[in-house]
């Protein structure tokens, strides 16, 4: 038997000539890149990948075949990219991007007329007043309403929260999300505190019905299993709840809601910071129709449906990774019409501007089925 430092000396030497023929097969990808400028071809070439694919799979013995396809298609990947940039060519998403950092703003406006879902006290609200200094805002019903808002240009922004460091995703959002046209242009992080909130000389121990949001709810789940004979009830908005019991003729009603929200309903704090993690949080999008990339935008999201077949994902998944590109959500959701096919949702930690993002943008179109990038944007914490 060989000492291990021999055969790990053997392995350095066979690294090497891989390496050196990765270096000639770059070359090779140049001159292929020349011959295509010449004569128009387009730099994907799907049948040829797949039979290359194939190949080394069978180049290989049965129990390699899996890490030869993978191999093969990374050396491709590297080649196709290679070829995109040598010939100047971008994806349609890769030239939006270009263009929308082409014209950045020098700043995120102070000043705007912004669409939130509830009424004045709702956390969606002290969310505007976190992304913007002076903000005329239009509450709308619910969630939709604030989509097509900002769809149909009735309002230049709109805000809506997506996750919650307990809870976690707003799942409607999300599913409005893939229906209506808009980008991502900031978001904020929002400590949540729920309180529970009552008329002036009601005891918590007379309460006997509990309003707030389902999020809100969930938040609080352990402090309500507290209460006997208590029946909680959903509505669209924790200030709207706080509302209802302002204006309710009952003195055993409670709410779940904002301290703001004792002072603008004339309402107690019977009870503060009843959430179940005192560490809550909830991340606010801030959405407009067109997109804009305001400097120090250092986040972006996509929505991703692959194709239904084995390391469809892994392919994409390999983008990010062959990128040094740090994926900070990642989030799927059923789409309704096709049974049992996804939708991904990414977050990716990457500036706009850098050039791996641009790489990025342009590689990740061939492996998708369906691809729509949603914005960069910086996050207010």
């Amino acid at each position: 038997m060989r000492e291990l430092k021999d055969i790990r000396n053997r392995i350095d030497e066979i690294d090497g000539t891989i390496f050196d023929l990765f270096e000639e097969r770059m070359r090779c990808a140049s001159e292929v890149a020349e011959y295509k400028r010449g004569t128009g071809k387009p730099v994907y070439d799907a049948a040829r990948e797949r039979d290359n694919i194939q190949r080394a799979s069978d180049h290989v013995r049965p129990d390699l075949a899996h890490y030869a396809a993978v191999l093969q298609s990374l050396l491709m990947e590297a080649s196709r990219d290679q070829q995109y940039r040598q010939l100047g060519m971008s994806s349609d998403a890769a030239t939006v991007v270009a263009a929308a950092l082409a014209s950045q703003p020098p700043y995120f406006p102070e000043r705007a007329f912004v669409a939130c879902q509830g009424v004045e006290g709702a956390y969606a609200q002290i969310a505007v007043d976190r992304l913007f200094k002076h903000a005329n805002i239009a509450y709308f019903e619910n969630w939709e309403n604030v989509f097509e808002a900002v769809e149909r240009g009735v309002c230049k922004f709109g805000v809506l929260p997506i996750e919650n460091s307990t809870a976690g995703s707003v799942n409607h959002v999300f599913d409005l999300m893939r229906q209506h046209d808009f980008h991502i242009v900031r978001t904020c992080r929002l400590k949540i505190d729920h309180n529970l909130l009552v008329k002036p000389g009601t005891k918590k121990q007379d309460v006997h019905i509990i309003y707030s949001h389902q999020q809100a709810i969930s938040q609080c789940a352990d402090y309500l299993a507290q209460f006997r004979d208590v029946r909680v009830h959903v509505t669209e908005n924790t200030a709207m709840a706080a509302q209802m019991v302002a204006e309710s003729d009952r003195d055993d009603v409670a709410a779940l809601a904002s301290a703001d929200c004792a002072d603008l309903y004339g309402l107690e704090l019977a009870e503060r910071t009843v959430q179940d993690m005192k560490n809550n949080y909830t991340r606010f999008a801030c959405i407009a129709k067109d997109l804009t990339i305001y400097p120090g935008a250092d986040r972006s999201t996509f929505m991703i449906a692959t194709r239904h077949e084995p390391g469809a994902l892994y392919k994409v998944l390999a983008r990010f990774y062959a990128l040094d590109i740090n994926i900070v959500k990642l989030e799927s959701r059923p789409i309704p019409e096709r049974e049992f096919d996804f939708m991904f949702y990414f977050d990716v930690d990457c500036p706009a501007a850098a050039p791996e993002f641009q790489t990025l943008m342009n590689s990740l179109t061939d492996v998708c089925e369906d691809f729509r990038y949603l914005g960069s944007y910086s996050e207010v914490v």
